[in-house]
């Protein structure tokens, strides 16, 4: 690894988009952790969520953790406009449209040119990461053995679609945001997409128990302050609607392969498939979830097995939530063992 970085880099060259448009010398950022096996049949990948850069995930990765690197080769590609791999703020404007099809294509030839790799022992994601879960195993059957999506879906539900709106509108609204683009960080923009981001992200629930008070915010103000404000100040705002439109466009059938065919795309699916959305999830809703569970018939095996938190989108990332951390350790772990 480079001086100063704890990731690597994969050069895919000038990559000609599903969109039509051609990036030239277009990078993905990615980590890796544990050995790849002599079969090179240990390997697990980890796409990264909304935002999030490896860093943000790499939690889970751990001996006693859901992902175990002293079994398996963990690989964490970065989500094209993340701020590490290819991204507004890293690429000369304008910056094209992304797919999840895009996403996958690249972080294939990462897997087969530079690793050798031709199986995946299981494919994990949480939200947009578990959304590339299920592209992956729809657009290489051959290749997943497994995957896991936790708090996603095959395509962006309208609701869903709507919430994101939602999102776009508020980061928007400030003045930074000048011809299509952000001229200087949006600050305002960022605490309004954060206030927005709280009621959706956690559930009723989560708000009517004050399980904030769990993690130590003494009032419903501090956790907003505190926890949503800044949240995602962090972050590029060009990056941000980046992803929110990658998000947005997300359907496993949009692409020549499947031409629209939302059917034959998940017909197209032979992986021992986890379906694990958040019970009280508002825009990953479980509805969406036992719908696609119908159509996954030629999957060697497709379970739905929500997970029974008051976290809402955050029971599948919960970095500081034992109870809903053990339940999707124990869901893993099962799952491998297929």
């Amino acid at each position: 690894m480079t001086a100063g970085r704890d990731y690597e880099i994969f050069e895919a060259g000038d990559v000609r988009l599903q969109s039509g448009d051609v990036v030239p010398s277009l990078k993905l950022a990615y980590k890796t952790y544990g050995t790849l096996g002599p079969d090179k049949d240990n390997v697990i990948l980890y796409p990264t969520s909304f935002s999030a850069q490896h860093t943000d995930t790499e939690w889970l990765i751990g001996p006693d953790g859901v992902l175990d690197p002293t079994r398996y080769f963990i690989v964490i590609p970065n989500l094209f406009g993340n701020g590490l791999s290819s991204s507004p703020s890293n690429t000369a404007a304008p910056f094209p449209i992304v797919s999840y099809h895009d996403a996958i294509a690249v972080q294939h030839r990462l897997l087969t040119e530079r690793f050798g790799i031709s199986k995946l022992a299981l494919v994990y994601g949480w939200s947009m990461g578990g959304m590339q879960a299920y592209h992956w195993a729809a657009l290489h059957p051959d290749m997943v053995e497994r995957a896991a999506v936790v708090c996603g879906s095959a395509r962006c539900a309208p609701y869903n679609y709507v919430f994101l709106e939602s999102v776009k509108a508020a980061l928007t609204a400030d003045p930074a945001f000048r011809d299509g683009r952000f001229a200087e960080k949006p600050v305002a923009g960022y605490r309004a997409m954060g206030r927005v981001y709280a009621g959706w992200a956690m559930s009723h629930g989560f708000y009517r128990d004050e399980i904030w008070r769990e993690a130590g915010f003494t009032s419903l103000d501090d956790y907003l302050v505190r926890a949503w404000d800044a949240a995602f100040a962090r972050r590029d705002a060009n990056d941000l609607l980046a992803q929110i439109e990658i998000w947005q466009n997300g359907d496993i059938s949009r692409c020549a392969t499947f031409n629209g065919d939302f059917d034959r795309a998940l017909g197209a699916i032979t992986a021992h498939m986890l379906l694990m959305p958040g019970a009280t999830d508002r825009y990953f809703d479980v509805l969406d979830n036992e719908d696609e569970l119908g159509r996954l018939v030629n999957a060697r095996s497709a379970v739905l097995h929500p997970i029974p938190s008051l976290h809402g989108h955050r029971a599948g990332n919960p970095i500081n939530n034992p109870r809903d951390r053990a339940f999707i350790k124990a869901e893993i772990a099962e799952l491998l063992g297929k």
